[in-house]
């Protein structure tokens, strides 16, 4: 098994009470994907970077490390954050350092196309620690077809040459595929393209064409549920390798991890919306790159204070949303794997109700059905590698009533020791 966190029972990084994305050029970007739902520029940025403002940056940095408490996430997507340069990332680091309290855990995530990657990016990247993706669609043929330039021109060569300098440079990155019509029934195809090019990390995003200033907006979706569903269940038994997986693929290791006994990562499948601060580049704030609408503004970090922001009523009625459930979810057997889904995909009454499920609850329900039994299975050898671990590790075993070491959260007894004690000679 090959997740980054997989290696220990209990992990020894805080994670972040509040992750902050910044939409570090607004919507300047340097290609013109035909279903991106941010970027309106269609690959032709303006000849001024709409990058943030050092004195934002520098408030913005300043007030978050201020109630870090030992960890703090920062996101950069864009558009293109390539196109901010490297100084501007040199400036960021630095505001960091300097205002980080001592043994503050500090974690940076960026997402770029990957055309403008570089040896100097490259080094940058490692010397800081920077977890990068990047987006690749599958082959040369699936990603040229909706990856271009602002002339039409496909961006995978680039991209893939480019690829080479993070890993000369040991940089940690994954690979981002948007799912459409190209490629939602190529499954195979796409698992032996990733196994080709050596990547080892993958996640899938279903594309949607809507704008995410424009959240009241129907989205039209690219694929349907069914094959979503289909596609899941056919890489899934490519991933399984006989229950030894070979390769991360995000969607099936937050599966795992909530077999396992542990919360899932990604916000759409856990009990709540994540408590996330999308900042653009001229500091207004939102709840989410999914609502970026006028009536979604939450302040603007140049002007409020970040605690103001966070206190606003819109913000802790965001972050209820998730818990308005359908009936249809609060029925539903697997409910404790997705939580609803993404409210983004639900469909909601005039009063604010939702009167619909996530538009791939059908996907869903059908993978979890397909993959319980080998999901189970997989679990619980992760679970024995833990205590196998913890055992070298010449650390006490914890009391029946104290928190088990996984860090579930549940008494060791209800979790992990009947396990052990069936481990025991």
């Amino acid at each position: 098994m090959t997740t980054r966190d997989r290696a220990s029972p209990v992990s020894t990084t805080p994670a972040p009470t509040l992750g902050v994305m910044w939409k570090t050029v607004s919507e300047d970007c340097n290609l013109a994907c035909d279903y991106c739902y941010y970027s309106t520029c269609r690959g032709r940025p303006g000849p001024k970077r709409n990058r943030i403002d050092h004195a934002l940056l520098d408030k913005a940095i300043r007030e978050y490390m201020a109630q870090s408490r030992g960890a703090v996430g920062f996101a950069w997507q864009g558009g293109e954050p390539l196109l901010a340069g490297l100084e501007f990332f040199e400036e960021v680091v630095a505001l960091q350092a300097h205002y980080a309290p001592p043994n503050t855990v500090i974690g940076n995530a960026l997402q770029t196309n990957g055309t403008l990657l570089g040896e100097d990016w490259a080094r940058f990247f490692r010397q800081y620690n920077f977890l990068v993706g990047v987006s690749v669609d599958g082959p040369r043929e699936i990603h040229d077809a909706h990856r271009v330039t602002a002339t039409g021109k496909g961006s995978y060569d680039p991209v893939m040459r480019k690829i080479g300098h993070l890993r000369n440079h040991d940089v940690d990155f994954n690979i981002l595929t948007v799912l459409h019509q190209g490629n939602v029934e190529k499954p195979r195809e796409l698992m032996a393209f990733y196994s080709r090019e050596d990547f080892h990390y993958v996640q899938f995003i279903p594309g949607m064409d809507f704008h995410a200033r424009l959240p009241d907006t129907p989205a039209r979706y690219l694929i349907t549920a069914e094959q979503y569903g289909r596609f899941l269940c056919e890489t899934f038994d490519l991933w399984y390798n006989d229950g030894a997986p070979l390769m991360s693929v995000r969607f099936f290791d937050n599966m795992l991890s909530v077999y396992a006994g542990r919360a899932a990562e990604t916000c759409k499948h856990c009990r709540t919306c994540s408590r996330t601060l999308v900042l653009e580049q001229n500091g207004d704030a939102y709840p989410c790159d999914f609502y970026m609408g006028a009536e979604c503004r939450l302040g603007n970090i140049g002007g409020d204070s970040l605690q103001d922001i966070l206190d606003r009523p819109a913000y802790r009625d965001f972050l209820q949303l998730k818990e308005e459930l359908p009936e249809q979810c609060r029925r539903c057997d697997h409910l404790r794997l997705c939580y609803g889904g993404c409210p983004r995909n639900r469909t909601w009454d005039s009063g604010g109700r939702a009167t619909g499920p996530d538009y791939f609850c059908g996907a869903y329900r059908r993978f979890f059905d397909y993959a319980h039994e080998r999901l189970t299975l997989l679990a619980r050898k992760l679970r024995t590698r833990w205590l196998i671990d913890y055992t070298r590790s010449g650390h006490d075993w914890p009391g029946r009533n104290d928190a088990c070491i996984c860090g579930s959260g549940r008494k060791f007894k209800h979790c992990c020791g009947p396990l052990r004690e069936e481990l025991s000679p």
